[in-house]
Order: C-alpha cells, then sequence, then structure tokens
C-alpha cells in the first residue's frame, strides 16, 4: 500500500482575475487527512471563486494544485478526488431523485444500489424519496441530495460552498453530523460559511480579504467577531 501523502490537498500562489479586477493573489494553503478548512469573508471577496478552482470547475491565472501528492491540470483529473457543492442547486430539477443519483454514481466504484441500502443516500433519507422529482423536494432535501451526489464516487476531498445557507435547523446538523462523520472516516472537507456552528467543525480558518488568504485563530471567533468579518 503506497503511503499517504503529508498533504491530501497543496494549493500554491493560486492567482485569478477578471478583467482589471484582481480577485485572488497568490492562494496557498495545505489540509492533511481528516482535517476541515474554514474559509471566511464577506461576500464578494472571491470565496466561491477559489473553491470552482479547487473542484476544477474554474481555470486559475496562476498557481499549481496538488491532490494526493499529485499536481492537477486537467479538469477530468479532478473529478474522483473531489466532491463539490456549490451555492447554487446543480441537481436536474425535472428529474427524480433517483435519476439524479444514477446520473452521479455513473463513474463510482460503489454500486448505487448499496449506497441507498448503507451510504451517505441512506443516511440522509433520500432512498425513501427516491421516486420524486427534485423540483417537489424542500431546500434541505435538495441539499442532502446535492452532497449525495457531490459523494457518488467516495472521493477524499469535499468541497462545500454555504453548506447550511437558509435551511432549517435539522438540516443543518445533519450536514454538520454527517461532515463530522467524513472526517473520522479520512475524508477532508473545504468549505466556506456564515454559520458558527459550521466554523466550528474547522480544524483550521482562513481570512479571504483584499484577494488574500490569512490564518484565523479558531478560538477567537465569536459570533460578534464573525458578523463584523462578514460585512
Amino acid at each position: 500500500m503506497e503511503p499517504i501523502p503529508t498533504y491530501i490537498i497543496e494549493v500554491s500562489n493560486l492567482s485569478k482575475s477578471y478583467g482589471k479586477k484582481k480577485v485572488l493573489s497568490s492562494i496557498s494553503l495545505q489540509a492533511c487527512q481528516g482535517e476541515c478548512i474554514g474559509i471566511l469573508g464577506a461576500n464578494g471577496c472571491g470565496k466561491s471563486t477559489l473553491l470552482a478552482i479547487l473542484s476544477g470547475c474554474l481555470k486559475a491565472d496562476t498557481g499549481t494544485i496538488s491532490y494526493l501528492g499529485k499536481k492537477i491540470e486537467k479538469k477530468q483529473d479532478f473529478h474522483l478526488s473531489v466532491g463539490y457543492v456549490p451555492q447554487e442547486n446543480p441537481l436536474f430539477l425535472s428529474l427524480t431523485v433517483l435519476d439524479n443519483l444514477r446520473y452521479f454514481y455513473a463513474d463510482s466504484v460503489v454500486p448505487l444500489k448499496e449506497d441507498l441500502e448503507n451510504g451517505i443516500p441512506h443516511i440522509f433519507g433520500l432512498t425513501s424519496c427516491k421516486k420524486t422529482k427534485v423540483k417537489h423536494l424542500s431546500g434541505g432535501m435538495k441539499r442532502r441530495l446535492a452532497i449525495a451526489c457531490a459523494l457518488a464516487c467516495h472521493p477524499p476531498i469535499l468541497i462545500l460552498d454555504e453548506p447550511g445557507a437558509s435551511l432549517d435547523f435539522v438540516c443543518k446538523e445533519d450536514i454538520k453530523n454527517y461532515l463530522s462523520f467524513y472526517r473520522k472516516h479520512g475524508g477532508t472537507v473545504i468549505l466556506t460559511s456564515h454559520e458558527q456552528s459550521e466554523i466550528e467543525l474547522c480544524s483550521h480558518l482562513f481570512l479571504l480579504e483584499n484577494g488574500s488568504l490569512s490564518p484565523l485563530d479558531a478560538n477567537t471567533i465569536t459570533p460578534a467577531i464573525l458578523t463584523e468579518r462578514m460585512r
């Protein structure tokens, strides 16, 4: 068995501009197996852009990304290493829960049937509504399904953009509990959040401000400071 790399994720000097506006400037970060990286910042500061680059959905202007010790350069190389849940709904609304799962499980080494019985679709209660069209689901069930689809290939890295935004307390707790479970089983998480309960999950916190990423002391982030920093 090959040894697990020291860093599951290693990002060096990422930069991104839109026209003359520089959104990200020389971003670097690392994460080990089982860690949760939280990226905080005001709306519009570039958090979603950064996550889109880390998931392979957007190309950086400069910089490198390595997952599992290997430099990633092509979009298809991200596929088996990263699960990504953007803020916007990535699901096919006119299809059923089952059809969405079938689509995302197409390249999975784990059969969908097995996960419907024991995996995350089962944990999130999707088995009981598998014949329901996505457009008829609640916001919380749509988010649960989006996470299940992102994890269809059982990637070692999960990236989430505001996972608990606009959801009820029960759904937020379900997601929080699953993220703890995922990490305990070796998964690594990168997320953005304005939720204190999700921020408390993080082993390392960073502030994205003026295009630069700087570390934060998790012990100093109170609700009041969080509110001030997110303005």
